[in-house]
């Protein structure tokens, strides 16, 4: 994957590149969108437990078709408030800490999920490579 960052243009606000092209080849994966929910449906309080365990969830779905976050071209991310914005981030950051090639990313405010006690939902779009899904 190649992230896209123009230098004519203000630098992303964060740990993310304005886009992302996907290898030749390449297949694309669209998950559903996660919500911070553990297997065995307790909901964190926190917005960042809540994002990190959306993007375990997230983990878990690119392993089982063969990618990883490494192969993510692009993040949708949405929040019910300008107060989870920084937990949100600071769990995105820490998910892309070991990833070179950044994808895309875009974080929109919603005025809320189907319970009250979600503050965040992220769903991504990934590559992946014929002979991983052979596997």
């Amino acid at each position: 994957m190649k992230s896209l960052r123009p230098t004519t243009i203000a630098p992303p606000f964060a740990r993310y590149a304005h886009g992302a092209v996907a290898d030749p080849g390449a297949q694309v994966i669209v998950t559903s969108g996660q919500l911070g929910i553990a297997a065995d449906g307790t909901i964190p309080a926190d917005t960042q437990a809540q994002a990190a365990l959306c993007f375990a969830n997230i983990d878990t779905i690119l392993a089982d078709a063969g990618a990883a976050r490494t192969d993510v071209l692009r993040i949708n991310a949405f929040v019910t408030d300008r107060s989870h914005m920084a937990g949100y981030m600071a769990a995105r950051d820490a998910w892309l800490a070991s990833v070179d090639a950044l994808p895309a990313s875009t974080l929109v405010i919603v005025s809320g999920f189907t319970r009250p006690e979600f503050t965040v939902e992220i769903e991504v779009t990934a590559q992946v490579f014929t002979q991983q899904l052979a596997k």
